[in-house]
């Protein structure tokens, strides 16, 4: 199956948090999205890697993902090494997306800045025809992404680029409350961490908010980008 956009994340919600917006209002206008998260978030305070494998099905669900996929890396201890960057290229190989979306270049979580650098490397070494790589008995063709941007996630990073996702900052917060196990619950009795507060549930819809109030519009999503920022004309600026 060709993908017009391949998102991954660090741990199943990164994607959600980071893009989940975007990417329902890419699926809306008629484009084919996957998400590949790179581990199960097993080391998260809340929860179990079990329930994350559920609560990551029904949230690709309610974005309307093509596919969702995990690859099992080590939460917390993956590195950036040829193992991992094969098991992602033959990923993009497979899915052959024109736009790549990943995690934040910089940010708290350890695993997202990681996880940024081994997708953006990976997606340059797939282009390489002399690296090969066979999945399900098949060997594969090389691919490149066009573009690769990443996401913004806990630090506020300045965008490169924003895009206008009004109208869709609901899908995005049902895709991230779909892991009720990681967010705010005030019944919990499971130990607090930085995601577990009542501000930061908020603040997915608040940082969409002001994001939105600096471009003149209702919401938005922030990414940065691994090249300038082209347009076709000026009439392509909102």
């Amino acid at each position: 199956m060709k993908l017009d956009i391949l998102a991954f994340g660090a741990h199943p919600d990164d994607v959600e948090l980071g893009c989940g917006a975007t990417i329902a209002k890419e699926i809306s206008n008629g484009k084919k999205v996957g998400i590949v998260d790179l581990t199960r978030g097993e080391l998260g305070t809340r929860g179990s890697a079990e329930l994350r494998d559920e609560e990551a099905a029904n949230s690709a669900k309610i974005l309307g993902v093509s596919v969702r996929e995990n690859l099992g890396f080590a939460d917390g201890f993956f590195t950036n090494d040829k193992e991992h960057q094969l098991e992602i290229i033959k990923m993009i190989r497979k899915y052959q997306p024109e736009i790549v979306l990943c995690n934040a270049v910089d940010d708290r979580h350890i695993d997202h800045p990681k996880g940024s650098q081994l997708v953006s490397d990976a997606c340059f070494l797939s282009g390489l025809i002399k690296i090969p790589t066979v999945l399900n008995g098949v060997s594969q063709e090389k691919w490149r992404p066009k573009n690769v941007y990443h996401y913004i996630q806990w630090k506020n990073i300045t965008p490169d680029f924003v895009v206008d996702v009004s109208g869709f900052i609901d899908v995005k917060v049902a895709s991230v409350l779909a892991y009720s196990s990681q967010f705010y619950d005030p019944t919990s009795k499971e130990p607090e961490t930085p995601i577990t507060s009542k501000n930061f549930t908020d603040s997915i819809s608040y940082r969409a908010n002001d994001l939105g109030r600096l471009i003149g519009v209702e919401h938005a999503e922030g990414f940065t980008s691994e090249r300038y920022v082209a347009v076709e004309n000026l009439d392509k600026l909102i």
